[in-house]
C-alpha cells in the first residue's frame, strides 16, 4: 500500500500520467478481489465497508424494485445490526419488514425461509456466518429457493470470507459483502460483489467511478491492500482453519470442563471455527468483559459495533436462549494472531474470574 501514500498518489479517474498509474492499480486490485470469490472484475464494487455494503445491497435493491410490487423486504432476527439498520430505514420509506425465523441453533430452514420469502419480497438478506455465534447459514440452498421466486438475494459475508467456501461462480447469490479489517486489511475498505445480471441504485450520486454504483474518488491504497489482504487469506484458508478449529476446541473443552454449567451456544450446529460465545449462569457479561479486560484478554459481550450495550445479544434472544443467560454471553474471536499460549491464559483465569463475578452477584458456589 505504501507506495499509494506517496509517489504514486494520483487520482485514478484523471488522465494524465499520475491518475492512469493510478487506474492501473485500482483495476488490478479489483481483478484480484474479484479473483478470491470467483466473480468478473465488473461485479466488485469497492466500499468503505460492511456496513456500506449491506446498506447498499438492501436499500438499493428495495428502492428499484418497489415500482415492480416488490415493496417487502425478507432477513433474519440475528442479522448484523447493519441489515437490520437498513431494512428498518426501508420500513420508515414504506418497505414491508418480514423475518425468516431460525431454529434453536440459530439455523434458517426451508420451511421458515418459505414462509417468509414469497413473490412481494425485493431482497432476501441472511448472514453467511454470525458474528457473535459463528453459525453457518445454507447459503447457496437458500439462494436457490429466492431465485424461484425472482427473489434477490443478498449474504453478509463479513465473517464469512477466508472461512468457509465462496465461489460465485457455483454459487446463487446475487449480491455479497465482505469488509476488509476482518482479513487484515485496513478498517474503512470493503467490498460487494453485484452479479453482472443484478441492478441495484446507488446511496449516493455524483460519478461514475465503480461503475455509478458508488461514486467518488476511490481510495487506490486501501483497495490494494484489500486485494492483498484477501489472497494471503485465501492461500492460507485451509491451515488457518484447521489451526483455528483445534484451538476453538481446546477453549471449550478447558471451560466445560471447569465450568460445568457454562453454555456454548451454537454448539450442535455448524460452526466456523473462530468465534465462541459462551454464557455462565450468575454471571453478566459487563463484569466479565471487565475483568477479562484487566487480564488483558480482549473479548466482546456481542458484536464490536456494539459495545457499550448492556442489553442482552439480539441473535441469542431469537435463538430463545432466557434473557438473563444471554445477558451473561461473552464472544472470544481467535485469529492470525492468537497462539495456543493465548487460549492456555484463558483456560487459566476465565474460572477464577466467573467464581469471582458469582460471589458478587450472590450466586456463587
Amino acid at each position: 500500500m505504501q507506495p499509494f501514500f506517496g509517489a504514486c498518489f494520483g487520482n485514478p479517474s484523471s488522465s494524465h500520467h499520475w491518475g492512469r498509474e493510478a487506474r492501473v492499480a485500482l483495476d488490478e486490485a479489483r481483478e484480484r478481489v474479484a479473483g478470491c470469490l470467483g466473480a468478473h472484475a465488473d461485479e466488485i464494487c469497492f466500499t468503505s465497508g460492511g456496513t456500506e455494503g449491506c446498506n447498499l445491497a438492501i436499500l438499493g435493491a428495495w428502492r428499484l424494485r418497489r415500482p415492480e410490487g416488490r415493496n417487502a423486504i425478507a432477513t433474519t432476527p440475528i442479522e448484523h445490526k447493519a441489515i437490520l439498520g437498513a431494512a428498518h430505514q426501508a420500513v420508515r420509506e414504506g418497505a414491508e419488514e418480514r423475518f425468516v425465523a431460525v431454529d434453536q441453533n440459530g439455523v434458517v430452514s426451508d420451511a421458515s425461509f418459505d414462509a417468509a420469502v414469497r413473490d412481494d419480497v425485493a431482497i432476501c438478506s441472511v448472514m453467511w456466518v454470525n458474528n457473535e455465534t459463528g453459525i453457518i447459514q445454507p447459503i447457496a440452498r437458500l439462494a436457490d429457493r429466492a431465485a424461484g421466486r425472482g427473489t434477490l438475494m443478498h449474504t453478509d459475508a463479513v465473517q464469512a470470507f477466508g472461512k468457509v467456501p465462496i465461489d460465485s461462480r457455483t454459487q446463487r447469490f446475487d449480491v455479497l459483502s465482505i469488509s476488509g479489517h476482518k482479513i487484515g486489511a485496513p478498517k474503512g475498505i470493503g467490498a460487494v460483489f453485484i452479479r453482472r445480471s443484478t441492478k441495484l441504485e446507488p446511496l449516493m450520486h455524483g460519478g461514475l467511478q465503480n461503475r455509478g454504483r458508488r461514486p467518488g474518488t476511490e481510495n487506490v491504497a486501501f483497495a490494494v491492500g484489500l486485494a492483498e489482504a484477501a489472497e494471503i487469506t485465501l492461500a492460507e484458508q485451509e491451515s488457518e482453519s484447521a489451526r483455528l478449529l483445534a484451538m476453538r476446541d481446546a477453549l471449550e473443552r478447558a471451560i466445560m470442563e471447569r465450568i460445568p454449567d457454562a453454555v456454548v451456544h451454537g454448539r450442535n450446529a455448524d460452526r466456523a471455527h473462530h468465534i465462541v460465545s459462551v454464557s455462565v449462569p450468575g454471571t453478566d457479561s459487563e463484569s466479565l468483559l471487565m475483568a477479562l479486560d484487566l487480564q488483558g484478554i480482549a473479548a466482546s459481550g456481542g458484536s464490536a459495533c456494539q459495545s457499550g450495550s448492556i442489553s442482552p445479544s439480539h441473535v441469542l434472544l431469537a435463538m430463545g436462549v432466557h434473557p438473563g443467560l444471554a445477558g451473561a454471553a461473552i464472544r472470544m474471536s481467535l485469529g492470525a494472531l492468537t497462539t495456543d499460549a493465548c487460549v492456555a491464559r484463558v483456560a487459566e483465569v476465565f474460572p477464577a474470574l466467573v467464581d469471582k463475578a458469582r460471589r458478587v452477584s450472590g450466586s456463587g458456589k
